[in-house]
């Protein structure tokens, strides 16, 4: 089934997204597989002019604030089949056959130019309309680990701009708003 979340590729606009492991397989439970998330998110800002403003990355989901000057759909969709190829690469090597296998069991059937399905179809893109809404998202996204009982306090999370926001020690340099 198709969402009912689409991206409107305006110039620069604000999204808040979600890209989840299919059947919410925790894959992300070894900083080598959430570096895969960094190392993507420096190129496509590096490489591609996208814009990340806030983050969190938890075992089976990734949340993020982020825009393009133009095609921002693109990107993303560049971005997850990227990441999924390289993480596929890592299961293999680690022998992580246990999440292979379920990668592969909860596969959608008409996907078949793959063996597995590693991201959930669609970002529920979510267009920032408002300062009160970028403000409610970017406190969901740094609250999600603390929710989730893996930190007790926001800017503990490692992978989470909530770090940048604290000036602390951070795996990713966030882009800054200009208001």
């Amino acid at each position: 089934m198709r969402s009912r979340f689409r991206f409107v590729d305006l110039e620069n606009q604000l999204y808040f997204m979600t890209f989840t492991v299919v059947a919410k397989i925790p894959v992300f439970t070894n900083s080598k597989y959430m570096d895969v998330i960094i190392n993507n998110f420096k190129f496509y800002r590096e490489n591609e002019n996208l814009k990340i403003f806030y983050y969190v990355i938890m075992d089976n989901h990734i949340h993020l604030v982020a825009s393009h000057e133009k095609n921002i759909s693109r990107i993303i969709q560049n971005f997850k089949k990227f990441t999924a190829k390289e993480i596929l690469i890592l299961l293999k090597t680690d022998s992580r056959e246990w999440i292979l296998y379920l990668l592969k069991y909860y596969k959608k059937k008409y996907k078949i130019e793959s063996k597995y399905q590693f991201w959930q179809e669609g970002s529920h893109p979510e267009m920032i309309i408002n300062l009160n809404m970028l403000n409610q998202k970017a406190d969901y996204i740094h609250k999600n680990p603390v929710k989730r009982g893996l930190v007790a306090e926001e800017q503990d999370w490692l992978y989470s701009s909530a770090r940048n926001l604290y000036g602390l020690s951070n795996v990713f340099e966030v882009d800054q708003l200009e208001f």
